[in-house]
């Protein structure tokens, strides 16, 4: 059996570390295009300045459009070679990092969140978009990012909904993690279809990145209140920390190395109605890890333990929470296809699913969060 694990060549994170990216910058050479919003670049100003004058790096700004589209992928790379970047820098929430990626192809990038909201910054991955803002295709590097560099001070100064989305994401990666498992299915650590015959079909989970999945989940467990807290009156605690690791670090490593399954694929079927809802991913995921529990059967120990963590923070465990109460079958019946679809991670479950299996796991998780609402009143 073939078995596949990827990371970042580097992870740090601490109080005021953007200080120190012009360090990192100069591990590759002088000159580093920066790819953030500028709200974002300019919440930081001052530590750009900083870590530019005290490494002796520049940065040049890439006017980052805010969508990570075949054009402004396109442009960017013009500007980095125009410039002759020797590095990029994506700055900012997931559409500023994976924009960084794809403009550098995966080579000497360094990813620099802002706020923590889902569990991609450590991925070899990134979405791409069209113009309009719909889902255009998945890019995959050769390799990960080569430095995650997390300000703690900045991600503790953010809104909080953000980290509880970062939370809601890092919620499913053990259960899917667990289900791919079970099932031996492939995971994302493997290499790409078409770059080796066979190698996709033979990549497997390794016990590492189960250990880190479940590590996650005993971590949200344990200090995901203590966080939201401290995130609430913007202050670093080593509970925050320790939220910002399962977030970024130990969520993106049990992900894409441990597996995807029933979760993320219904996320996928939810987002066709983008329109109807303002959730973030993560939030979303927060429910959509109530569905895959419904279509596991999972013990109602076990549910409880996820719903009261959910209660507790804040995180979606309904339709209403997400902004889809008004649902209607046609919909749901769209939201289950598109999760069914043969490329999606779905197919990681242990046994068959179909479309009435899902939408029956949706409308049951609504109710189950309903009722859990309700006699927690």
């Amino acid at each position: 059996m073939r078995k596949a694990f990827i990371s970042p060549t580097k992870y740090v994170q601490g109080e005021d570390e953007l200080k120190n990216l012009g360090y990192y910058v100069s591990q590759f050479g002088k000159k580093a295009l920066i790819v953030g919003k500028d709200e974002d670049i300019e919440r930081v100003r001052e530590k750009l300045d900083f870590t530019k004058d005290k490494f002796n790096i520049e940065f040049v700004d890439a006017n980052f459009q805010g969508e990570v589209t075949r054009n402004e992928i396109e442009r960017l790379q013009t500007l980095q070679e125009k410039h002759n970047c020797d590095a990029v820098v994506g700055l900012g929430g997931g559409k500023a990092c994976d924009t960084a990626k794809c403009v550098a192809e995966g080579k000497n990038v360094i990813i620099a969140p802002t706020i923590v909201a889902q569990d991609a910054p450590t991925s070899h991955s990134a979405v791409v978009y069209h113009e309009d803002g719909s889902f255009d295709d998945y890019a995959y590097f050769e390799s990960s990012p080569s430095v995650i560099l997390i300000d703690t001070t900045v991600i503790a100064n953010a809104p909080t909904r953000f980290l509880l989305a970062g939370m809601g994401d890092a919620l499913a990666t053990y259960f899917e993690a667990r289900a791919t498992r079970r099932s031996y299915s492939n995971v994302n650590a493997g290499l790409p279809n078409g770059v080796r015959e066979g190698a996709a079909d033979e990549a497997k989970g390794t016990n590492a990145a189960f250990a880190l999945a479940k590590l996650s989940y005993e971590m949200l467990l344990e200090h995901g209140k203590a966080a939201k807290i401290a995130s609430d009156i913007n202050q670093v605690t080593p509970a925050l920390e320790d939220i910002i690791e399962t977030n970024v670090l130990l969520s993106g490593l049990g992900f894409e190395s441990g597996g995807l399954a029933a979760v993320h694929a219904i996320y996928n079927g939810i987002s066709i109605l983008h329109e109807k809802y303002d959730a973030l991913h993560g939030e979303i995921v927060s429910f959509g890890t109530l569905c895959q529990l419904v279509l596991e059967n999972a013990p109602k120990e076990e549910l409880e333990e996820v719903m009261d963590f959910q209660a507790s923070v804040g995180l979606p465990m309904t339709l209403a929470d997400i902004g889809l109460d008004e649902i209607t079958d046609e919909e749901l019946q769209a939201v289950a296809e598109k999760a069914l679809i043969p490329e999606e991670s779905i197919h990681a479950m242990p046994f068959d699913v179909t479309v009435e299996a899902v939408k029956a796991a949706i409308l049951t998780a609504d109710k189950l969060g309903q009722a859990y609402k309700e006699n927690h009143q």
